[in-house]
């Protein structure tokens, strides 16, 4: 599928979750107060200051996940901070933990247990800034009361899906409130924070310490200026978890990056930003720019100036990731012209083009091959476009032939991990484990064991195997080349993938803004990282600017060349 097409798939997709939240958006205790208006002023946030409104958020939703009253959904926790937060910048700052002490027991007694700790533990809650921060000993002892506080497997705000990943069920989107004020903006902060804090399966993996992150967006989520200002502030976090299935699709996003596009399709090849193809054959030919050809400036800033300065928007796993989506973003302008600098022939040249809305494009090319035969010896599948009714037919057909080829540069069309894989294998593999987290502990995600792929097959296909592979290798495609590679003879080529591997969970942020992270940890049978790694090839090939200059696919032709010898 298209570059673009799969983009606006994924920003209409985004808009109907947000949709389909919205009609539920009645809790089991609505706002009423402080519907539309949280009540809380710049200055009040102010007073209280940076380090203490941090202090608040952390608690906040320890609190939300931890004390059984308020998980249980009996109180509206966001409404519940409107009102802490004018206590706090009323008092005197020496008053700020006897306040919070009494909020916390305000909300009644409950019963304590010594909570067993769970088996196979990846990762640990983080609950050590109870005792670091400097509380009194009183507010100390009342909030290490609730870490101890007997819970159900049961929370109003998160729950299980039969797969592990959480399920943010009841966090009202707010969807009447464009551009929120100074308090639904803090909540807004606080909600994603501790959803990634106690949920989110890689924090150990972020690259800073998540409490700091915290403190850092607070002054930016209370000055963003209007609703732009603020989705792209929310953007901005989404982007500090380093998770490839980060990210916020909406028509304001969209918008900051641009609604037009040039008809070029273009990729990063030797650190280069090089024409690839063309959307529309007619309109990509009529720019005068060639396929192969190297753009340098557009509208006279330098890729790496553009580049730098979107970076901080794009969530991504990692380096070659934050290209393959910056790839999209370099051409989009709201503009109805953009200015080129491109290298063409060892000459540079520049030239005015004409924009186009995606809807004006009429795209030209080809959807790829989901079967063919290479040559009479070396067959090739396509995970991108392949249906696994055709499986029985295409194995029958190729059975005596020396080698296949898997190409997994695109998202599967079908999930074919256990279809395909009873085709590959002799007997049964271990090809991944996975993490789950905990409603009981929060926090805390645990070890699973392995699943397997393939069956006891004495037909099994046994010529060599090669799984192609890239940057836009993600998620399901991940899980997919870590269950094939496990056949006897496979080998997997290309470069390191997006490295953003288990199922998404969704949720809603205030404004109707909705976002996604990966939900499940997934890990080789051995224990070792997926996320932020991705899948490393065996043998590491990547595109040249002349190789696709000349339409090759040197990814390709070299698993090609090891079938053959």
């Amino acid at each position: 599928m298209k570059k673009y097409t799969i983009l606006f798939l994924t920003f209409w997709a985004a808009l109907s979750f947000a949709q389909t939240v919205s009609k539920t958006e009645t809790s089991k205790n609505p706002t009423t107060e402080f519907n539309q208006i949280s009540k809380v002023s710049l200055e009040s946030l102010n007073k209280i200051g940076n380090k203490k409104l941090q202090q608040l958020g952390i608690m906040w939703g320890f609190l939300k996940y931890y004390h059984p009253a308020i998980s249980s959904g009996k109180y509206n926790w966001d409404e519940e901070l409107f009102k802490i937060i004018p206590q706090l910048s009323n008092a005197p700052s020496e008053q700020s933990d006897k306040i919070l002490t009494n909020w916390i027991k305000s909300f009644g007694e409950f019963k304590t247990q010594n909570n067993l700790a769970s088996e196979n533990i990846k990762m640990r809650a983080d609950l050590e800034w109870i005792t670091s921060s400097g509380f009194s000993k009183e507010l100390t002892d009342t909030l290490l009361k609730v870490k101890n506080a007997e819970r159900k497997n049961k929370n109003y705000y998160v729950s299980l899906f039969p797969d592990g990943n959480p399920d943010f069920k009841n966090e009202n989107p707010y969807s009447s409130i464009m551009y929120p004020d100074e308090g639904y903006r803090l909540l807004s902060l606080y909600r994603y924070w501790n959803i990634i804090q106690y949920y989110f399966p890689y924090r150990y993996a972020i690259g800073r310490d998540w409490k700091e992150i915290l403190e850092e967006f607070i002054p930016k989520f209370l000055s963003a200026a209007d609703t732009t200002e603020y989705n792209l502030t929310c953007l901005e976090l989404t982007a500090r978890i380093n998770d490839s299935h980060g990210g916020i699709y909406n028509a304001v996003t969209r918008h900051f990056f641009g609604d037009r596009i040039l008809p070029l399709e273009i990729v990063f090849a030797e650190n280069k930003v090089v024409v690839k193809n063309y959307y529309d054959e007619q309109l990509g030919k009529a720019t005068g720019i060639k396929i192969g050809d190297v753009i340098l400036e557009i509208n006279h800033k330098t890729v790496e100036k553009i580049i730098e300065e979107y970076s901080a928007y794009i969530p991504a796993s990692n380096h070659p990731t934050l290209l393959r989506k910056l790839s999209f973003e370099l051409l989009s302008s709201n503009d109805l012209t953009t200015d080129i600098k491109y290298l063409t022939d060892g000459t540079q040249k520049t030239v005015t083009l004409p924009t186009y809305l995606p809807d004006r494009i009429n795209y030209t090319q080809k959807p790829a091959a989901a079967f063919k035969m290479i040559d009479e010896q070396t067959a090739y599948i396509n995970l991108g476009t392949i249906k696994s009714d055709n499986f029985k037919e295409i194995f029958e057909k190729i059975k005596n032939t020396k080698g296949l080829i898997i190409d997994i540069r695109a998202y599967p069309s079908e999930f074919n991990v256990y279809k395909l894989g009873k085709y590959l294998m002799p007997h049964p593999e271990k090809f991944a484990k996975f993490t789950i987290p905990s409603i009981i502990s929060p926090g805390v995600f645990s070890m699973k064991e392995g699943i397997t792929v393939g069956n006891n097959n004495k037909d099994f296909y046994d010529g060599k195997i090669a799984i192609l592979v890239n940057e836009t290798t993600q998620s399901s495609a991940e899980y997919h080349t870590m269950a094939f590679r496990k056949a006897p003879k496979a080998k997997v080529f290309g470069s390191q993938t997006a490295g953003a591997d288990g199922n998404v969970s969704y949720f809603m942020l205030p404004g109707k803004i909705s976002t996604q992270i990966t939900g499940i940890g997934v890990y080789t049978p051995k224990g070792s990282e997926t996320q932020r790694i991705g899948i490393i090839p065996d043998i590491e090939i990547k595109p040249t600017v002349e190789g696709i200059k000349n339409n090759k696919d040197e990814v390709l032709d070299k698993a090609v060349e090891w079938i053959k010898n």
